[in-house]
């Protein structure tokens, strides 16, 4: 065949197409599996992270082992729950939270179908249990930052309204400013923070002009990251909003298990 024809040029141009989408679908195929495993990896370790476990994985060789590990070691349960507070079937490891931000967000602008929304949510709840047998519950939220997503972990006391840990983080929030969610500083200060205040839900707030002193609904801005700032409280306000309702439920068994 004459290398000069555009019969040549195109039959070489097809099979050079061929080739380099064969070679690529092969390599995401290959890369698949451990793409997926560090991403499950990852949440096991902010999960714990929200209780204050994991903190020694970067002294260790095998990190993705030692998160198994102390993963299977302290959470002992976990479970699907919606709205209104009523468990659901399902694995509540997999379920993945952005359509159910989406819902929220239907609810909170006041659908009108928005009990048909909280009846279908689905809202995982991770159960953790230390050395001496005390649990704390670990409940996933996120919301809208500045530039892109936010998300987290909360972990409350069985009291379900006293924080025991937190842990955020972000897509794309300013450098310094909003991304400083992030660190442990932010984070650490809702540790001790209560949801609700005489039998009413008040969330937390992150405030720009500094929490007043011995506030239990408030924590301190960042400096210059007012706009995250405002996100991360109204994500929690309406995440943990949609947790209410089992809170609620809880802190009621308990009560009258306490009084048997």
């Amino acid at each position: 065949m004459d290398k000069n024809s555009n019969t040549y040029t195109f039959i070489y141009a097809a099979v050079m197409v061929i080739a380099v989408a064969a070679a690529l679908a092969t390599t995401a195929s290959v890369l698949k599996e451990p793409q997926l495993k560090n991403i499950e990896i990852e949440k096991k370790q902010n999960i714990l992270a929200a209780v204050h476990k994991g903190g020694d994985v970067n002294t260790v060789k095998n990190k993705a082992a030692y998160i198994e590990s102390e993963y299977a070691a302290y959470i002992v349960e976990s479970f699907i729950v919606n709205g209104k507070g009523e468990q659901k079937s399902g694995n509540a490891f997999d379920v993945d939270i952005k359509p159910e931000t989406d819902k929220i967000k239907l609810i909170t602008a006041g659908t009108a179908n928005a009990e048909a929304l909280r009846k279908d949510l689905n809202l995982p709840v991770f159960v953790y249990k230390n050395d001496e047998g005390s649990k704390k519950y670990i409940i996933p939220v996120r919301g809208a930052g500045l530039w892109g997503p936010i998300w987290g972990y909360l972990s409350f006391h069985d009291d379900f309204n006293t924080v025991y840990g937190a842990i955020f983080d972000h897509k794309s929030e300013t450098p310094g400013l909003g991304a400083e969610i992030s660190r442990p500083n932010f984070a650490n200060q809702f540790i001790g923070k209560q949801i609700f205040e005489n039998g009413d839900f008040v969330s937390i707030k992150v405030m720009k002009d500094g929490a007043p002193a011995g506030d239990l609904h408030c924590v301190d801005a960042i400096s210059g990251g007012s706009i995250t700032c405002d996100a991360v409280s109204a994500m929690l306000h309406d995440y943990l909003g949609e947790y209410r309702a089992y809170f609620e439920k809880m802190q009621d068994e308990k009560e009258e298990t306490n009084k048997e």
